[in-house]
């Protein structure tokens, strides 16, 4: 029987590595944290905790990182220092199928790995109320369930490796359609008179109530700061791994198709470095009006 998880390898604490490491070392692990950027593991040790030290020793190893070819590299590198009995939890938004082909090659040497990627931001990461999709053998499950549940509220086990990161995946995709079109008829209502943060208030008390209505369009876009923490280059990232799964299961999906150009146009015109939430500065140009409402504060 495999001994209970009591430390664990963090690698990759960007913006939401970061917070989800916190909430293991609050809730009593060993974690030691890796990150490819320079002193940021240094800097975690000293205002958080844990260590910066040997990550291979770890009875766990988490991997939170922006694609799986950086993961591939991560473990490859990792290999030779990996232990039978040891299980790797892959928390990135990553491919499926190369998930699938990492885990395989982890069975081999008697290490188990599930995937299980989030959903909630930054906010949810702080106060620890993630949503996690988990993907992979259920006696594997079972053994990493506390270090999920230290992380998040909601997990659910939605089949074999590989199959969270596919949940992820057409989530962000709903979520993504839902934002784009919510911007859309608010600029239609605003060209109209409408006052845009009445119409947020109305759809959220409507069945036009989205997560985008809730949690975005107020915060982040008639406020001007785009800020969520979620950058759009990793949306269309999630958005182009969902188009994968529709050709991979020959399902066709115009209306997914034309969202996902949608966001990469934004991506391209908008150039590096962008926030999530400023794809509603594509609609805006295309519409020649800029989103506002006396009602909202300007941040930006």
């Amino acid at each position: 029987m495999s001994h209970p998880i009591r430390s664990i390898g963090f690698i990759g604490i960007g913006n939401m590595g970061w917070p989800m490491a916190a909430r293991l070392v609050g809730a009593g692990f060993a974690v030691a944290v890796s990150d490819a950027v320079p002193g940021r593991a240094q800097k975690f040790v000293a205002e958080v905790g844990g260590s910066d030290q040997d990550i291979a020793d770890a009875d766990a190893i988490v991997t939170i990182l922006p694609t799986s070819t950086q993961v591939a590299e991560v473990i490859a590198g990792l290999r030779a220092s990996l232990r039978p009995g040891m299980v790797v939890i892959e928390m990135s938004s990553g491919q499926p199928s190369a998930t699938q082909a990492i885990a395989a090659d982890l069975a081999g040497l008697g290490i188990a790995m599930v995937d299980a990627p989030v959903s909630g931001g930054v906010a949810r990461a702080v106060t620890g109320e993630l949503a996690i999709m988990a993907g992979g053998e259920e006696s594997a499950l079972d053994r990493v369930d506390p270090v999920l549940r230290a992380m998040g509220t909601t997990i659910t086990r939605v089949g074999p490796v590989g199959a969270g990161q596919a949940m992820k995946a057409l989530n962000n995709l709903v979520s993504a359609a839902g934002y784009l079109i919510g911007i859309e008829a608010l600029l239609m209502g605003q060209r109209f008179g409408l006052d845009p943060a009445l119409m947020v208030d109305v759809l959220n008390s409507s069945t036009g109530m989205t997560n985008s209505s809730q949690k975005k369009f107020r915060q982040f876009v008639l406020s001007r700061g785009f800020d969520s923490g979620f950058g759009l280059d990793l949306m269309v990232k999630d958005l182009t791994i969902a188009m994968q799964l529709g050709r991979e299961t020959g399902t066709p999906a115009p209306f997914a198709a034309l969202c996902r150009e949608m966001w990469a146009a934004a991506a391209t015109s908008l150039g590096p470095g962008q926030d999530h939430t400023a794809v509603a500065r594509l609609s805006e140009h295309l519409a020649g009006t800029e989103l506002a409402s006396p009602q909202v504060n300007r941040r930006g």
